[in-house]
């Protein structure tokens, strides 16, 4: 059983940087996908980022240029590295994971996070 744990989230203003760090244990890191979902309150659910087990990396359009996905698999980790924030980023952040990566792109995980809170605000 996949058991994934995130850490770095917290409050930052606007403009400022925050990376996310998501250890995996209890599966085999190198040939899973790994992601990174938001959700906020009152709103749906939405995919952020996504790494494949060959680091071919997915973005939903809004943070494209800004946030960073990445994976060290000597350390069974997955980043999130979050630049140039907006107050719309605000959202619980879940370190997702699944062994096939184009389902994850609908949605499709094998195990989650418990989450971590993102406040951007003056």
């Amino acid at each position: 059983q996949a058991q994934l744990r995130e850490s770095g989230g917290g409050l930052v203003q606007p403009g400022e940087s925050l990376g996310l760090s998501c250890s995996a244990s209890g599966l085999v890191f190198s040939v899973f996908s790994m992601g990174w979902y938001r959700q906020a309150p009152g709103k749906q659910r939405e995919l952020v980022a996504l790494i494949s087990s060959d680091a071919d990396t997915y973005y939903i359009d809004s943070v494209k240029g800004r946030f960073t996905i990445s994976r060290d698999n000597a350390r069974n980790t997955v980043y999130l590295q979050m630049n140039s924030l907006k107050p719309e980023d605000t959202a619980v952040y879940y370190c997702v994971t699944g062994r096939r990566y184009n389902q994850m792109l609908y949605g499709a995980y094998d195990a989650w996070g418990q989450g971590t809170q993102v406040t951007v605000s003056p």
